[in-house]
């Protein structure tokens, strides 16, 4: 095993930073890639599986998505915003029973072993349906995978599945794994989780704890002259404030998913040799969302919700919180998303008086210290910008009457209070818009949701209109069609207030402008960097 050192020496041993140049503006385009060099970025976390096929997150797929490769990945000018990987084709048939994926052919797993349709196979039956967090729900049909030979897989189903959710759901719910590493012996605790075995352009190296993850180049790759980087190494920086540090000690070449807090962009992106760079996350936007518990006698009232969504200057949220870097949200499908958002949907301008009156007609009088009731607020320990929020939502009720309590917990014991025991009266969450409504977003609103499913409505609302919606469009083949009952989500769901939606964003890299074809994808954090390359 390669004993590695992170230091500045060994950064410039894989590329020299042309700092002197500061000058030198990014022509990446006019450029011709070159092959070799070490890619240093930062990462926050070390997430104890590393198997996209089983956890699908970005913390997973930052590194993992590397290694593991879907079936298809996310375009900005792909047919239907997609680009083959594993698979070439996909085509669903008109009764929604059945999609057939061709694959790509000629791949190898980074053990020698021949990718098949039967790794297709095993990964959608075994894994995504039954062991993966978001697979269980887009799956759940799921009954059979016919192959009827190594380079074709049909996924057949038990009742009709829409092939738009399908399609949509392949970059980020379709890690294929191989079938010989996993099919003896218990999945959950294979090593393989761990230490790697994928068919992408850089193979699992090594991880030590606590300070490094390291891959190499594969040289079997399928993709032709790919990958261009030799080696790409997470250097783990847990505090935030370290990233910006090391990015300007040459330390590290990039650090994405807003590792730089936005308090620091401003100042950095003067510093020569660096960019901030906003692109490639449109198909991982965050949004900001004020959950509710509906238990709560005040908060079951329509216009105590009313109150709250009117007493929340979006505005300024985005300005002051966000610093510019995010848009005012609407509803439960964000604004990119030109396939389902509709901006035809009631709206809540800041208006603190409106939200006096609203909780005078609701029955909720001042007392005499002003107070008409308190509630219990537990921001999402995630990010900086969901504790700030949590902030200043305590101030913009109290400015209506509304005690708000803060009550700060690690991620653990924030997401078994709200999401198993109930004991919130409002949280702060930062939600993922995943590509289409019914991967991680009807969850939010729907009833009848077991208890302790992370980011999932347990603020014990029902109403039957909304759930009628939301399985009439899990079950229309139609596109338009369905597309037109998400859109009906939408304003009912507005109207409503099930949930509050405040913003949503996405997020920020900071790279040394001699990293090139950064942000090439929608999802280019999580994508598998085969044609980012660096100056060496």
């Amino acid at each position: 095993m390669t004993d590695f050192h992170i230091s500045r020496r060994g950064i410039l041993a894989g590329s020299t930073l042309l700092l002197a140049s500061t000058a030198l503006t990014r022509i990446a385009a006019a450029q011709t890639p070159k092959g070799g060099g070490r890619l240093v970025v930062a990462a926050d976390s070390e997430p104890r599986n590393l198997n996209p096929a089983i956890v699908a997150s970005n913390g997973v797929f930052f590194v993992a998505n590397k290694v593991i490769e879907p079936l298809a990945e996310a375009s900005f000018e792909g047919k239907d915003g997609l680009e083959p990987r594993l698979a070439t084709a996909w085509e669903g048939s008109k009764d929604g029973l059945s999609v057939t994926f061709k694959l790509r052919e000629g791949v190898t797993w980074h053990d020698g072993k021949p990718f098949t349709s039967a790794d297709v196979a095993f990964s959608a039956l075994q894994i995504w349906k039954p062991l993966q967090n978001l697979g269980r729900t887009v799956f759940k049909d799921l009954v059979a995978v016919d192959t009827p030979d190594a380079h074709t897989a049909i996924f057949r189903f038990g009742k009709p599945v829409p092939f738009q959710l399908i399609r949509n759901a392949l970059p980020a719910l379709t890690s294929v794994v191989p079938k010989h590493v996993f099919e003896n012996g218990d999945i959950a605790t294979n090593p393989a989780n761990v230490a790697l075995i994928g068919t992408g352009p850089f193979k699992f190296a090594e991880h030590k704890p606590g300070q490094y993850y390291r891959l190499a180049r594969n040289t079997n790759y399928w993709g032709k002259g790919e990958p261009y980087l030799d080696e790409i190494v997470y250097r783990v920086l847990p505090d935030r404030a370290a990233a910006a540090s090391a990015l300007e000690a040459e330390e590290i070449h990039l650090a994405a998913f807003s590792a730089v807090p936005l308090a620091d962009l401003e100042r950095i992106s003067k510093v020569p040799g660096i960019e901030v760079i906003s692109k490639g996350y449109e198909a991982l936007t965050y949004q900001l969302v004020v959950e509710i518990n509906h238990r709560r006698k005040e908060l079951a009232d329509l216009k105590v919700r009313q109150a709250i969504a009117h007493a929340i200057d979006k505005d300024f949220v985005v300005k002051t919180i966000f610093l510019g870097y995010a848009k005012t949200s609407t509803g439960l499908v964000p604004r990119y998303d030109t396939q389902f958002y509709t901006p035809d949907v009631p709206t809540y301008a800041f208006d603190a008086t409106k939200a006096n009156a609203l909780l005078d007609e609701a029955g909720y009088a001042r007392g005499a210290n002003g107070v008409r009731f308190s509630l219990k607020l537990l921001p999402a320990p995630y990010f900086n910008e969901t504790k700030q929020f949590g902030d200043y939502l305590r101030q913009a009720l109290a400015k209506i009457g509304i005690d708000a309590v803060i009550v700060n917990n690690d991620s653990a014991a924030h997401q078994k209070a709200v999401y198993t025991d109930h004991a919130f009266d409002l949280a702060i969450a930062p939600t993922v818009y995943r590509g289409d409504p019914a991967i991680s977003t009807t969850i939010l609103v729907q009833s009848g949701v077991p208890d302790g499913v992370p980011f999932s409505n347990q603020g014990g609302y029902a109403k039957p209109e909304l759930d009628g919606l939301i399985a009439k469009a899990a079950e229309t083949i139609g596109e338009k069609a369905r597309t037109d009952l998400y859109k009906d989500l939408q304003r009912l769901a507005a109207a409503d207030l099930p949930l509050i939606n405040v913003a949503e964003w996405g997020f920020i890299t900071v790279a040394r402008k001699t990293v090139h074809n950064v942000s090439s994808n929608p999802r280019w954090a999580v994508s598998n960097w085969a044609d980012t390359w660096i100056e060496t």
